[in-house]
């Protein structure tokens, strides 16, 4: 599968890595093609670098990994690159002001999430919320007590949540399907849940898991 992760950062960087391990080629996103040059020189034949729109129109499947706040100029920046195509959208609402007592600040409210308004942008591309509730060092093949963590992910396009679903399996999660992108309103706010302990404590080892009877 040829994948498109959109972003420079640490997040883009450790999916970019994880989809290459498991024999996808990959293609990375940015504004500033310089940032990504020595990963370039170290990620082998399989990997590429080119601006956002040229890393979307290369993957059958596309990973959005950028800060909230950057993220609708970022779908914006792609065009009609992501028509059509399953958008992993790994990014969460938070808010440039510090966390309070530990707990991180949102620039959306509770009836609305951020993937909603990227969908409303992107109207043709398929979002699937994603990795939004672990930290990046969890993101690919966990190894925790207990098994294999939940990954929550919601959307409106079926077909790409089962894209995705595939996607976690390889990557060592299980998936809960919360349903359409409303559920996003529920999902990102998990960030702040997850956040809490390694504010408090210096604790981010931890993911969150569904058991059922």
């Amino acid at each position: 599968m040829k994948v498109g992760v959109l972003g420079s950062g640490v997040v883009g960087q450790v999916l970019a890595d994880g989809f290459l391990k498991h024999g996808h080629e990959v293609m990375r996103g940015s504004r500033d093609a310089g940032k990504l040059a020595a990963w370039r020189a170290d990620a082998g034949p399989e990997a590429r670098t080119g601006t956002f729109a040229e890393a979307a129109r290369f993957g059958d499947v596309v990973v959005l990994a950028v800060k909230g706040t950057a993220a609708a100029g970022v779908v914006d920046a792609c065009g009609g690159a992501l028509d059509g195509k399953p958008v992993l959208d790994t990014t969460n609402p938070i808010a440039d002001a510090p966390p309070e007592k530990g707990v991180l600040r949102f620039f959306t409210g509770p009836n609305e999430s951020l993937m909603e308004a990227l969908q409303a942008k992107a109207p043709r591309a398929r979002f699937v919320k994603a990795f939004s509730c672990v930290g990046n060092a969890l993101m690919v093949n966990p190894r925790l007590a207990g098994g294999r963590p939940t990954m929550f992910v919601c959307g409106d396009d079926e077909g790409a949540k089962q894209q995705v679903a595939s996607v976690l399996d390889q990557f060592g999660w299980e998936t809960e399907d919360l349903g359409a992108a409303a559920a996003a309103r529920a999902i990102e706010p998990l960030c702040m849940l997850w956040c809490i302990p390694g504010f408090l404590r210096n604790d981010w080892e931890h993911a969150f898991k569904v058991l059922r009877r």
